[in-house]
């Protein structure tokens, strides 16, 4: 990404901050999305030392584990350091729909194929079924379902693949705390829009997309704020979603890494970012036709973070 199109995000209305200097802080009421174009181990590092985030206890490092080897998730090369700095174990949940992540049988299987049990522990968090999250003040949910383990974890760094989605759009960071720490009958939930335990069809759009914003507030109000932070990889930026087997190549330049303590803002960076990039076509077609971007409002809306953020430049 050149600089002149870091300038050009900065200048769009949606964003509401400036381009600034590495040490200059953000006032309290405008969270920070720092940015690096280095997509190397050490580019993640120092987009995650940016934050100067302190986890306590026990890390859940959240990722996605890929639907299978041709996905563009997050190869186990890149993340494996800070995984290790952090002493973090990579959590996940079991898909719900039919696939190779569909059952823990073979999600392990997947695991241990994509190399993720060579890098760090890993915890398939509803193995033993789900728990209750309360959703206050949701716009479609009382409550949400997540694995039982996710109770085990007083921290955790939430690490997404930006992408396009079929069903949302795109997928980041508020996709990865809501679906993705979805137990398998909770993700049935939020798809459904409240309406199925059983099956991921059927509910409307709109529903959907703010199930999601739902269930991401009841798990950063469950975990507490400053015990979560949260990291974007811009690179291989498809229109299909990691839990496509067989995805689109994609059309986007790899951009770079975000990172915030705001899930709501890190994510509204990444759509600035693709926005303005070479290639985007496609992708901004599929948010529109998914009315994608009502995630970030609906999450906004119930205070889950702000889609204004002042963007701080790594490379500068």
């Amino acid at each position: 990404m050149k600089k002149s199109v870091i300038a050009a995000i900065a200048a769009a209305g949606v964003v509401g901050g400036a381009v600034v200097g590495h040490h200059v802080i953000a006032s309290n009421d405008v969270p920070v999305v720092y940015f690096t174009r280095d997509i190397s181990p050490n580019g993640l590092a120092k987009a995650y030392k940016a934050l100067n985030w302190k986890p306590t206890g026990k890390v859940g490092v959240k990722i996605s584990t890929g639907e299978s080897s041709k996905s563009n998730y997050l190869r186990p090369e890149l993340i494996k350091d800070l995984i290790a700095d952090l002493d973090g174990t990579i959590v996940e949940c079991n898909t719900a729909y039919d696939g190779n992540r569909s059952d823990s049988k073979s999600h392990w299987a997947a695991i241990k194929e994509r190399g993720f049990m060579n890098i760090a522990p890993v915890d398939i968090m509803d193995e033993e079924g789900s728990m209750t999250l309360t959703v206050n003040g949701g716009n479609v949910l009382s409550e949400n379902y997540v694995g039982t383990h996710f109770a085990n974890y007083p921290s955790y760094l939430v690490v997404s693949h930006f992408k396009g989605h079929a069903m949302a759009g795109f997928g980041g960071a508020l996709k990865n705390i809501s679906i993705g720490f979805g137990s398998s009958m909770g993700k049935k939930w939020i798809h459904s829009g409240g309406t199925s335990k059983e099956s991921i069809w059927g509910g409307e759009q709109n529903a959907f997309l703010e199930s999601m914003a739902d269930a991401a507030k009841s798990v950063v109000e469950y975990v507490g704020r400053d015990n979560m932070a949260y990291i974007n990889v811009l690179n291989r930026i498809s229109i299909d979603c990691d839990c496509d087997g067989n995805p689109a190549e994609p059309d986007i330049h790899d951009i770079g890494i975000l990172a915030s303590r705001d899930p709501v803002a890190i994510d509204q960076a990444g759509i600035d970012m693709v926005s303005v990039a070479e290639g985007n076509e496609k992708l901004m077609q599929r948010i529109s036709d998914r009315n994608g971007l009502h995630t970030l409002e609906a999450a906004e809306k119930i205070g889950v973070g702000s889609r204004k953020y002042k963007l701080v430049n790594l490379d500068e």
